[in-house]
């Protein structure tokens, strides 16, 4: 059976200003697809990314919930209990 993650209840819908990768963009690197962290508002790389700085922030800080900063997507992820909601 599986259990609701309660990491992905009521996720906050904060406005997403940007569009770059707070860590690639000092390196000059590109990315594939762009995560937003609700913890700390910055935006990172995916895991599809060469750098997957949004995984590597979650395992460094304890910040386990993204959400997508991609046009047009509404959901978020879970790093701690690999799960994904819609919003």
């Amino acid at each position: 059976m599986n259990k609701s993650c309660e990491h992905l209840t009521n996720v906050p819908m904060d406005p997403i200003e940007g569009y770059e990768c707070v860590e690639c963009v000092p390196l000059g690197d590109t990315w594939v697809h762009l995560r937003y962290c609700v913890d700390c508002k910055m935006i990172r790389c995916c895991d599809n990314s060469k750098n997957q700085h949004a995984s590597k922030h979650a395992a460094s800080s304890g910040h386990v919930v993204i959400r997508s900063a991609e046009p047009g997507e509404t959901w978020a992820w879970c790093y701690t209990h690999s799960q994904m909601a819609d919003l």
